[in-house]
């Protein structure tokens, strides 16, 4: 009998130090999404094609395609979406229905918040200073970040997801350099603090971005070590929303343009919202 009274008391403590854990998770979503939606300017400014006359041919059939002269630059954006995402390998993808909810505030960071449906639940954030997920709500099965590597490969991330959703965010600037590539291609260098990341993006011949990629800073390889490898996606069905032209379909996955590329994230946006937008 004290056996089974000391292994009930031991679940219940540890139910009760994982619930406990699990709330310290979500106010930490909640407290690092507030924090990035009150960085939108609360002075806002208008897009006039002159702020990017200077830039190369493509970066210039970027902004002008994605923003409408008139619109008033937010690059701080909220994104719902659902899709699929894989928990295996290219051999084994195990794609998994999935749900998520992030905001985007590049270059000072972002919040996904996501979950799974089918098979076992998965749910839990990535930021830029966290990934942290759980099975079914209860058990922990991903605790990483507050390292060096970490926080090096979510810069790339979010980055890159600026150029899908927040091209206001990446205009020449405040951190932010143009250059060409090829008539298609521009590069742009985004410098934060200690942090630097190139992407590329490739335009059609209305300025419409369908790809992007860069050297993401990953250990998703089976060394299961930190280094620059290929990453990327593409792009399609571009909505207006408030002035700004984005896609509501997304592809991505690592080694992007070699024969190993696996695209482990399938999405499709729901709503792109602007906070503190004007009404």
């Amino acid at each position: 009998m004290k056996i089974i009274l000391a292994a009930i008391v031991f679940v219940g403590l540890s139910l009760t130090s994982l619930t406990a854990l699990r709330l310290l998770d979500l106010r930490a979503d909640q407290t690092e999404w507030d924090r990035l939606a009150a960085l939108q300017p609360k002075e806002l400014e208008a897009f006039d094609p002159t702020l990017v006359a200077d830039l190369p041919e493509a970066a210039r059939r970027y902004f002008n395609f994605t923003i409408r002269p008139g619109t008033p630059l937010l690059p701080v954006a909220e994104i719902d979406m659902r899709g699929e995402f894989s928990l295996g390998s290219k051999e084994a993808p195990s794609y998994q229905p999935m749900e998520a909810h992030q905001i985007l505030a590049a270059p000072e960071g972002f919040v996904w918040s996501m979950r799974t449906f089918g098979g076992v639940p998965v749910s839990g954030s990535d930021s830029a200073r966290w990934t942290r997920f759980w099975i079914m709500g209860l058990i922990p099965v991903a605790r990483l970040g507050g390292d060096p590597d970490h926080t090096r490969s979510a810069f790339g991330r979010y980055v890159a997801e600026a150029v899908f959703w927040t091209p206001a965010a990446l205009l020449p600037g405040a951190g932010a350099t143009w250059e060409a590539v090829n008539e298609n291609t521009a590069r742009v260098t985004v410098q934060h603090g200690a942090l630097e990341q190139e992407v590329e993006v490739t335009v059609d011949a209305e300025g419409r971005p369908v790809q992007v990629s860069f050297m993401r800073w990953s250990d998703a390889n089976p060394d299961k070590v930190h280094r620059l490898q290929p990453f990327g996606g593409y792009m399609s069905d571009f909505r207006d929303v408030g002035g700004y032209r984005l896609p509501f379909r997304i592809e991505a996955g690592n080694m992007f343009g070699t024969d190993d590329y696996f695209a482990f994230f399938l999405a499709e946006v729901t709503e792109i919202r602007f906070p503190g937008a004007p009404l």
